[in-house]
């Protein structure tokens, strides 16, 4: 089985499987005739059907039961991408979802950025799964915020970052660690987010527009001085130790991290 296959525990009861939706806690339960299995071709079947119909949350449902009660599934690997996609799909888009949204009315004076701050997400994830073109809202318009909480775990022996909603696995990332396994261990919290970064090397100021610049498009900084998640001009390098400690994405993958993950994200770092 791929290493990126992130597999989590499930209660089984004798006639109804009580699952919890990864956002909300929703409870859903698939009732299930006595001593006999759903197959993981079933669920994958009732997976697309779902997402041809719009819903989302219960197409979630099916495919983390092949996870948790299928892992040895033939397209296993299929399905955790599948997931993944799903996760951010629901993540832009307009969906409410319990515990993890809410529909903000806009006051007057309201800024994009001051409800960012107060609610603990970002610009762009609101102006994305809003659709929004620019940073103006008006009075009255009905805006959906996302509040769940999001935390990042990073396995330095796989090279793997893992993007989570409280306890919830959303997303795995290929990235590249330190050097000889220089990067820091510990917890960390993003205290800095740069669009196009200026690379600061040894005294010398390398501009965004440089071929030189080794941050790639983003830069979400910790509260470690000179330690970070960036992208990257060498995208061959992805999954292996050769960082000068930093942590290392591809530039579309920190973009979407970027876009999703406030100042005050937990980080979580090990060897």
């Amino acid at each position: 089985m791929d290493r990126r296959i992130l597999i989590g525990g499930v209660a089984v009861g004798v006639v109804i499987v009580a699952l919890f939706a990864l956002f909300g806690g929703k409870k859903v339960d698939v009732q299930v005739v006595p001593g006999q299995e759903i197959s993981a071709g079933q669920l994958y079947a009732r997976a697309l059907d779902s997402k041809k119909e719009g819903e989302i949350l219960k197409a979630k449902d099916s495919y983390q039961m092949i996870l948790t009660d299928h892992p040895d599934f033939l397209d296993i690997e299929k399905v955790q991408k599948e997931l993944e996609d799903l996760n951010m799909e629901l993540i832009f888009s307009t969906t409410m979802i319990p515990d993890r949204t809410i529909a903000h009315k806009v006051q007057s004076g309201d800024t994009l950025g001051e409800l960012a701050k107060k609610h603990g997400t970002t610009i762009d994830l609101i102006k994305r799964s809003n659709r929004l073109t620019s940073n103006v809202i008006r009075v009255g318009q009905l805006l959906r915020i996302w509040t769940g909480t999001f935390n990042i775990f990073i396995d330095k022996s796989q090279n793997l970052l893992t993007l989570k909603d409280q306890e919830d696995i959303l997303k795995v990332y290929n990235v590249s660690t330190g050097e000889g396994n220089i990067t820091p261990v510990g917890e960390f919290e993003i205290v800095s987010r740069l669009v196009d970064p200026v690379w600061f090397n040894k005294g010398i100021v390398v501009p965004p527009e440089s071929p030189q610049n080794v941050l790639g498009s983003r830069w979400l900084g910790f509260d470690l001085s000179g330690y970070g998640i960036h992208g990257t001009i060498d995208p061959e390098t992805i999954g292996k130790q050769v960082t000068a400690g930093c942590v290392r994405m591809r530039n579309e993958d920190v973009e979407e991290l970027y876009s999703i993950v406030p100042r005050g994200t937990r980080v979580v770092i090990i060897d």
